[in-house]
């Protein structure tokens, strides 16, 4: 099944967030129907912060890697697209495109939704011009950014309507997390609607149930590794090694294996 069909249902679709191919690898290994990556936990594999900062080079080099180990459809958090010019978005996107990914992740952050539109149009254009079927993924930091206060489900329904016009094949609507504000963007909007996990995201079935298609996990995996690391370091200088070390860690031959099949 490819990336476009996944979206359709009646299954939800859910997306655990990798940043680099040996992630790539563990989630496939769990049976994954799709890879899609965490532009944050990619930028901090790299050394770079999260937030439009990652080099295109960087990223295209990195998507290959993953692309490399992938044996299911690979879809990449190209942020805002490094630029604010179209036609610049639309070049980065085809060389992610052409590096392995089958989607694409591309946010309006605090900008103009006028101009995520237009990035869309210009990217749609070249994917036509290149006879690459490219899914792309409208996200709507809405929520996240707190850019409408009290009346956030009609922004965000203005914004897909923009956005489903230029040619997005899905709505992700980060940070949104009530049943009745999920249930109107199901029934206001034509696109298939993305959700990211939560600690008050209603559970999957209820998801489901909504008409939610696709649910991500955004950069929490990659801050649980980061946070997991972090305590087994602090356990190493603190103690040169105690029991505490190995707690959940995976097994040697686990990790490896995984990556001899790449």
């Amino acid at each position: 099944m490819n990336f476009r069909q996944l979206h359709q249902g009646p299954a939800l679709l859910k997306i655990a967030n990798v940043w680099d191919a040996g992630s790539a690898a563990l989630v496939q290994s769990l049976g994954a129907p799709a890879l899609a990556t965490t532009s944050a936990g990619l930028a901090w594999a790299l050394g770079h912060a999260d937030g439009n900062h990652l080099p295109i080079a960087e990223h295209v080099a990195a998507v290959r890697r993953i692309a490399r180990i992938a044996r299911v459809p690979l879809s990449v958090d190209s942020e805002a697209g490094y630029s604010d010019d179209p036609a610049v978005v639309a070049g980065h996107v085809m060389q992610l495109a052409e590096a392995g990914a089958a989607g694409i992740n591309l946010e309006d952050g605090a900008g103009a939704p006028a101009l995520l539109a237009r990035k869309i149009e210009a990217i749609k254009a070249a994917t036509a011009r290149a006879g690459v079927d490219l899914f792309i993924n409208a996200r709507c930091d809405v929520w996240l950014k707190n850019l409408a206060p009290g009346r956030a489900v009609d922004e965000v329904l203005l914004r897909a309507r923009d956005y489903a016009a230029a040619g997005a094949d899905g709505l992700f609507a980060a940070g949104v997390t009530a049943e009745a504000d999920i249930a109107a963007l199901v029934a206001g909007q034509p696109l298939p609607l993305n959700v990211m996990a939560r600690p008050a995201l209603p559970a999957p079935d209820v998801l489901q149930r909504l008409g939610v298609r696709r649910l991500s996990a955004g950069s929490a995996i990659a801050e649980a590794a980061w946070g997991r690391a972090q305590r087994a370091a602090e356990a190493f200088l603190a103690e040169g090694g105690g029991a505490g070390l190995y707690d959940g860690a995976a097994p040697y031959p686990q990790i490896n294996g995984l990556l001899n099949r790449g």
